[in-house]
């Protein structure tokens, strides 16, 4: 049921590896990272034993260089296991695949081979307290003095961002330019002038920290600038259309997870003398929640497959696969609690964490308002 697409070998083996992983070491731990707000260390270390943390990056630098569609087969089925393995695990896509694309050869080989051993995670940071869908609107700023740059401002949602070794960072060199100014940093947290603020208290993928920065006259290398100054909001948009499909890979894996529990629910939960799976009610919800989910997945494959195809435009399908993933999720995790009644409302069972879960799909990496703003725009563009 669940090999939609014409998948390579290759594919095929790494989608196998990742979820006998996920399900041996990852799984068993979630309910544990959910409750008590623990960072999954064991659980990533796990996936950088097994070659996992670099499959997106090149050869040259340590990696396995599988591509987009690889790496999402592999998000999803950690989202399957645990919501916020997974998203610590794309987020290292979403902070490394910059450097891959943009970052000089020196920065290649800094960064990239500890990030491919799992020996340092990556984290991205765009959002600010005044710019989140705006992203152009940024308000950190960042001056050349000399060697160096001198970045102030504060910066928000961070997800992984107490923990990871480089952090990709957008500043502006001039307010006045728009997204013209716009400028990606590689920032060490070792730097001086840097500082973590609040950790947030979430709803759910409650495992993976999501903090502040703070930035006072914070000293970044000019090594570290990643591109030219003016072309930070360029990266940030080609990043962002690589990682929409990964996101939306989480989004599947917890609806498929979702649905794999209110299946197996609704066949022993005995009512008027038969499994609930015998009413038609039922047998038409379990229909809804497969055919979104599998309709989620053949979106987000197709995405994927065009970035590996080298695509010149994404936005279109990375958005579709994102925003109806992430819809997709959140009705079939919604369904998935309603099936399992009051026991699907308390922390017994897992479909109240799906559901938890679930809801961050629809906000970041730009919310699902967003994306049909993007849609609409390259369908009037088209």
């Amino acid at each position: 049921m669940r090999d939609l697409f014409d998948l390579t070998a290759e594919q095929r083996q790494v989608r196998d590896l990742v979820r006998a992983l996920a399900r041996e070491r990852v799984a068993p731990l979630a309910a544990q990272v959910d409750e008590t707000e623990t960072y999954p260390t064991d659980q990533l270390t796990s996936l950088g034993e097994q070659g996992l943390m670099g499959l997106y990056i090149p050869e040259a630098y340590g990696g396995a260089g599988l591509g987009a569609l690889a790496f999402c087969l592999a998000v999803e089925e950690i989202a399957w296991a645990c919501a916020s393995t997974a998203v610590i695990y794309l987020v290292q896509y979403t902070g490394g695949f910059p450097i891959v694309t943009a970052g000089s050869e020196a920065q290649k080989r800094r960064y990239l081979p500890r990030l491919a051993a799992g020996e340092i995670t990556a984290a991205f940071s765009l959002s600010e307290p005044g710019a989140g869908s705006d992203a152009g609107a940024l308000t950190t700023t960042a001056v050349r003095r000399g060697d160096r740059y001198l970045l102030n401002g504060t910066k928000m949602w961070v997800t992984n961002g107490s923990h990871a070794g480089v952090i990709t960072l957008f500043a502006t060199v001039d307010r006045g330019k728009g997204h013209r100014g716009v400028t990606a940093f590689l920032v060490e947290p070792t730097f001086p002038g840097f500082a973590l603020g609040k950790l947030e208290r979430k709803l759910g993928i409650r495992g993976s920290p999501t903090v502040a920065l703070h930035l006072s006259d914070c000293e970044v290398p000019v090594e570290n600038r990643l591109g030219d100054e003016g072309e930070g909001f360029r990266i940030a948009l080609r990043v962002l259309d690589g990682s929409r499909p990964a996101v939306g890979a989480q989004a599947v894996g917890i609806a498929q997870a979702a649905l794999d529990a209110a299946v197996a629910y609704a066949k022993e939960r005995q009512q008027f003398g038969q499994p609930i799976a015998a009413f038609q009610g039922i047998q038409f919800m379990l229909a809804d929640m497969a055919m979104q989910t599998h309709g989620a997945r053949l979106m987000v494959h197709h995405a994927a497959a065009l970035l590996d195809r080298g695509a010149p435009r994404t936005a279109f399908e990375s958005s579709m696969a994102k925003c109806f993933a992430g819809d997709a999720a959140m009705r079939v995790t919604t369904d998935a609690v309603q099936i399992f009644g009051g026991y699907g409302y308390t922390r017994e069972y897992p479909v109240e964490r799906f559901m938890r879960d679930a809801k961050i799909t629809q906000i970041y990496e730009g919310t699902n308002q967003i994306q049909r703003v993007v849609i609409a725009r390259e369908l009037v563009r088209a």
